[in-house]
């Protein structure tokens, strides 16, 4: 049996800087992975002055991020469908939804489509964002609302009666990829190894800002050897990263040598397992 992952994402670079190097990982061990894009990204700024300058960028911003998808989705060999939605963009404290985006439709109507996706490519375990949608973007948060809608009625066959034949998901987990506890450990490893780095007041300055951010990770999925390949896949959203983009702020040799991991925060489970993980598929049994 070939075990099987989907994970869920509301815009296309999502899956690149959220779980890429996970992905390649599992792929690597033989395992099927399905990316779904929730939505086309098409309100997203472009924050790259290279790509600014592509009339495309102004003329037919879907379909740049679409190509953008593609290379990324080629990079780290996973499958990858869209969901059809559009992008809800980021409206000011009080302002309304685009009508007809993604987050202005109910998550009871769009989580159907995810239930067919789910029913047809029958995953072992979804990955998705927790409770605020990783951060407060409503699309984030729209996407773990109808994930979780995903995850409790994919396998109802009272529910969506029209999207397939029923499937249950083994385990839900919420991603958790930054977070205190690795900032904390790379500060300690620059100190302890390499105190005179400008790295070391850049990383206290992060451990101050996200000190009130509680670790609630559960499962370490040891994936450095793929950090490169993450990082050509971001790179292939061009739009949304920069060369100079934050996500490239540590090297890859020190993020291997302090935190080689990504994390992710068990959120539900259909079988027995440990409080603690290294394997997502954990507990899953050949043949279930």
């Amino acid at each position: 049996m070939t075990l099987r992952l989907i994970a869920v994402h509301a815009h296309p670079d999502d899956e690149s800087s959220k779980g890429a190097a996970t992905y390649a990982h599992y792929l690597d061990q033989g395992a099927e992975v399905l990316i779904v894009s929730c939505t086309g990204g098409e309100r997203g700024d472009v924050l790259n002055e290279l790509v600014a300058r592509d009339p495309k960028s102004k003329r037919d911003l879907s379909g740049l991020r679409r190509d953008e998808m593609a290379r990324a989705r080629d990079i780290i060999g996973f499958e990858h469908r869209w969901l059809g939605y559009q992008d809800s963009g980021l409206p000011d404290e009080g302002d309304p939804l685009p009508p007809g985006s993604f987050a202005d439709i109910p998550a009871k109507i769009s989580a159907e489509a995810l239930v067919r996706i789910v029913r047809d490519f029958r995953p072992h375990v979804m990955i998705t964002y927790n409770e605020r949608g990783g951060y407060p973007h409503p699309d984030h948060i729209r996407c773990h609302e109808i994930s979780r809608i995903a995850w409790e009625t994919a396998g109802d066959a009272t529910a969506y009666p029209d999207a397939g034949a029923p499937w249950s998901i083994k385990k839900l987990y919420y991603e958790e990829i930054f977070n205190v506890e690795r900032v904390n450990t790379v500060y300690q490893w620059l100190v302890d190894n390499d105190p005179d780095s400008p790295l070391v007041g850049q990383v206290a300055e992060m451990r101050e800002w996200m000190s009130k951010r509680a670790f609630r990770g559960t499962a370490k999925i040891d994936v450095g050897r793929f950090f490169e390949r993450r990082d050509e896949a971001l790179r292939a959203h061009a739009s949304q990263v920069p060369p100079d983009s934050p996500f490239f702020f540590w090297s890859n040799e020190l993020q291997r040598a302090a935190w080689p991991f990504e994390d992710f925060r068990l959120a539900a489970s259909r079988v027995a397992t440990s409080e603690f993980e290294a394997d997502l598929f954990q507990g899953i049994e050949e043949g279930a």
